[in-house]
């Protein structure tokens, strides 16, 4: 009893930080959708006359008071009516949620990129930091940064499918319904039209996750006990991996849990040139055509993810390091 006392302590504060965030994040978004155009004027049309604008106007609740406005924007949120899409004419959160499974695969795929290839190259990094193969990683990871992200999606266009021909250009193509859910990982067409556009995504957060398992390595490397293994005669794979690397995770997953919210909303510019059909794609089409709903729900969903993504980091560091206390996480 005693121990679950701390753990229900710390989820109830977390969860009371989660709403508190929630509500700051709601509050940006009808200030947002309160300032930006009439939205009248898009549900009518230049046609509507004085009379019949102000009869909408009137019966949308738009002539209360902001605190009333507020309060009701608010309790629509809770079940799930964050207003009306000008351009598809259902609930904004309906046409983010089908956009939704399009995004998160490509986000799955590039940070199962970014897992694969940043996990040795910054072990490489760490144990043979002088090596020319280091120095090849480090340097390739500071161009990743500095080159942008359309860049490099432009760039492997122009040689995977103009010149080369090997993958497609854009379009998710064909996917496989799974229990409602529509995936391109079960169809060779759709792993082809998604490996492009993950590998570009990756390119952003893979040279920040080499640099930085290289550095907790190294910090690790230079510790008491990994010393003593070594004199004890154990083998350096075992140091390596056994004992670095699993000490090296704390602050890989602290930042994870950030980097995949920054992901997600980073698809704007890939889902762009690639021309998938995803959340960010569906957010420059709804700037552009001036859908104030839509583009406040998306902001309000993406602010959700990440709440959700660092609360998840943060159970899972204390999860995975003893020496932290409930307690102290407080």
């Amino acid at each position: 009893m005693d121990a679950i006392r701390p753990a229900a302590s710390f989820l109830l504060q977390r969860l009371f930080q989660m709403l508190l965030v929630m509500l700051a994040i709601l509050t940006i978004a009808f200030a947002i959708r309160s300032s930006l155009g009439d939205p009248i004027r898009e549900l009518t049309g230049p046609a509507a006359s004085a009379s019949e604008r102000a009869e909408l106007r009137e019966e949308l609740g738009l002539n209360d008071a902001w605190p009333t406005q507020f309060g009701r924007y608010l309790k629509g949120a809770a079940t799930g009516d964050l207003g009306t899409s000008y351009i598809y004419k259902r609930s904004t959160l309906d046409v983010i949620l089908d956009k939704f499974p399009a995004s998160f695969e490509l986000v799955l795929a590039a940070s199962l990129i970014v897992v694969l290839l940043s996990i040795p190259g910054g072990i490489y990094c760490a144990v043979r930091p002088k090596s020319l193969g280091a120095k090849l990683v480090l340097g390739f990871s500071v161009l990743g940064v500095s080159v942008p992200v359309f860049l490099i999606g432009i760039l492997l266009i122009s040689l995977f499918s103009v010149l080369w021909g090997w993958l497609p250009a854009f379009g998710r193509g064909e996917t496989v319904s799974v229990v409602g859910w529509e995936t391109s990982f079960l169809s060779l067409d759709g792993l082809e039209h998604l490996l492009l556009p993950a590998v570009t995504l990756s390119s952003i957060m893979l040279p920040l996750f080499i640099r930085l398992i290289r550095s907790a390595m190294l910090d690790e490397l230079g510790r008491d006990y990994v010393r003593t293994a070594r004199a004890k005669g154990v083998s350096r794979i075992h140091i390596w991996i056994g004992h670095a690397l699993r000490n090296a995770w704390l602050p890989v997953i602290a930042q994870a849990g950030l980097q995949f919210g920054n992901l997600l909303a980073f698809t704007l510019l890939t889902e762009t040139v690639f021309q998938w059909p995803g959340m960010g794609f569906l957010f420059l089409e709804a700037v552009t055509r001036a859908d104030i709903p839509l583009i406040t729900t998306y902001l309000v969903v993406v602010g959700a993810i990440f709440v959700v993504t660092n609360t998840v980091a943060d159970l899972v560091s204390l999860a995975l390091d003893p020496r932290v206390s409930l307690e102290a996480a407080q």
